[in-house]
């Protein structure tokens, strides 16, 4: 099939987020797929700059970023970025994009940051994947651009997979949701060497926006998550915390008196590879989720932590109530309490060389972009 797919790399240059949307472009190819990836300014400023750390409407440095990145993989002509402000067109000519508009069968609009635009409404499929379960949904129902964006699709789906459940707290608004995964590409990830020297590690925003309230729940940002464990490295002495954040937010005096070590996200998300080296060079992840994500019951599970597990490297990550949702071998650990993780820690490290190929295993066996990808396209085609 021709798929187009809407998603957030040339206005967010960063490592992680760029294998957030790589590996649908990279899965799908090799499906056997004809694809096309766009990405579109809008009409303000929304190109961030990591070396000046700004937000403009240059969208220079990320017309760089994808390049390089997209020609890594030989998809040199499998990109377009539309720029409003100077009303052109970057990598595909605007002629191929419309024509390969007018001939798709699905268009795939990831986290929903693009625009409504003309070339792409009249697309027979039009899927919108949520994968920010909750926050999306409050906003739908506060937020009218938000709904009308929305309302333009006629399939959903969510990373917050408990959505259709009873138990899930994630407000109805209206839309008829699915779960969903991220797609991790396996052959784009390199088993890497064993290191139980290393540090336990995560790349996060301490706040990535305003928290959001409905009916009279809060739903919060991983802040409000991270104060239970904030003593956590005083409890595992002879254990190396690192948080790599680019929040401005941080508390940087309270985690120094409390053992972890801060480090600027930009570092190693400057790109896909140095990302890919500090996971590498990691002995796993300890991560907390947004409070919304966790209050809500939302089984939403963290395409970062993927890129850890896919790497061979156990995490240890606060359960949203995903853990419900599979069988939780070894290699991956969900916690809801400080006694869940020093369990968690001992057991990784009774055997971390065992624990790094279940990591692995677990990926393979749930998140393959293969069997991801299937079933999506299979309940848009059903």
């Amino acid at each position: 099939m021709k798929i187009l797919i809407l998603g957030y790399i040339v206005r967010g240059p960063l490592g992680g987020l760029a294998w957030h949307h790589l590996q649908y472009v990279l899965g799908l190819r090799e499906e056997g797929h004809d694809i096309l990836f766009i990405e579109d300014s809008d009409n303000f400023e929304s190109c961030y700059n990591p070396e000046t750390n700004e937000m403009s409407v240059n969208p220079k440095y990320g017309l760089n970023f994808i390049n390089e990145l997209f020609k890594k993989f030989e998809l040199e002509n499998k990109w377009a970025y539309f720029d409003e402000h100077t009303n052109s067109w970057f990598g595909t000519s605007k002629e191929k994009v419309i024509q390969f508009c007018n001939d798709a069968e699905i268009v795939l609009n990831i986290s929903g940051v693009n625009p409504l635009r003309e070339w792409w409404l009249k697309i027979p499929n039009r899927v919108f994947i949520d994968t920010d379960p909750a926050f999306v949904q409050i906003r739908n129902l506060t937020i009218p651009k938000s709904f009308e964006l929305a309302a333009a699709h006629n399939h959903f789906y969510s990373f917050g997979e408990n959505i259709d459940n009873d138990n899930c707290l994630i407000p109805d608004d209206g839309f008829s949701w699915k779960g969903t995964r991220q797609p991790v590409f396996l052959p784009a990830w390199k088993f890497s060497d064993p290191k139980l020297s290393g540090k336990w590690t995560t790349v996060m925003q301490w706040d990535s926006y305003k928290s959001l309230s409905y009916e009279e729940k809060n739903y919060e940002m991983k802040s409000a998550s991270f104060r239970p464990y904030e003593s956590l490295p005083l409890l595992l002495p002879d254990e190396k915390f690192e948080l790599a954040s680019g929040s401005a937010s941080v508390p940087h005096d309270l985690l120094k008196k409390n053992g972890w070590h801060v480090i600027s996200s930009l570092l190693p998300t400057r790109d896909a590879w140095t990302y890919q080296k500090y996971i590498n060079e990691s002995k796993g992840e300890w991560s907390i989720a947004k409070q919304g994500y966790v209050m809500s019951n939302s089984g939403w599970f963290s395409e970062r932590s993927l890129s850890y597990l896919a790497s061979g490297k156990p995490v240890i990550v606060q359960d949203t109530g995903f853990s419900k949702n599979f069988e939780m071998k070894k290699g991956v650990f969900a916690f809801q309490s400080i006694e869940d993780i020093l369990d968690a820690v001992f057991q990784i490290n009774s055997d971390y060389a065992f624990q790094c190929k279940q990591a692995r295993n677990w990926v393979e066996e749930n998140f393959s972009s293969e069997k991801v990808l299937r079933k999506l396209l299979s309940g848009i085609n059903s």
